[in-house]
């Protein structure tokens, strides 16, 4: 695993752990939600689609892959969380990843794998 992704991997969960915290209490807060998408949820995706379709295939140790995922999981309970909603599931990147080239865009990405907010 190349330290560069670890050091991005670890970032990213330590930030969803701080967004956490940070979420307002009074949803809905479509504003926060967005934010929390562009600045987490769409970066730890993208990691995983550039990790696997560079130059070079990236294998990530069992537990980088636990940490990348749970960071996913981690903004999207984030995400859900500005809407008033508690995901009670965990999202396989693999398959958010698939959903972000297909469509290009993390709030659909979110809003196809949580169903928040409701359409």
């Amino acid at each position: 695993m190349s330290h560069q992704y670890d050091d991005r991997i670890r970032a990213l969960s330590r930030r969803a752990e701080s967004a956490r915290e940070s979420l307002d209490p009074d949803p809905p807060d479509d504003e926060r939600a967005m934010a929390l998408l562009r600045e987490g949820f769409g970066p730890t995706v993208a990691l995983y689609c550039e990790a696997r379709t560079g130059g070079t295939w990236v294998r990530f140790s069992e537990s980088e892959f636990e940490r990348l995922e749970g960071a996913m999981n981690d903004w999207l309970d984030c995400y859900a969380a500005c809407y008033g909603v508690e995901l009670a599931g965990s999202y396989a990147i693999r398959e958010a990843a698939e959903l972000l080239v297909d469509t290009h865009n993390a709030r659909d990405v979110a809003q196809v794998l949580t169903g928040v907010p409701e359409r």
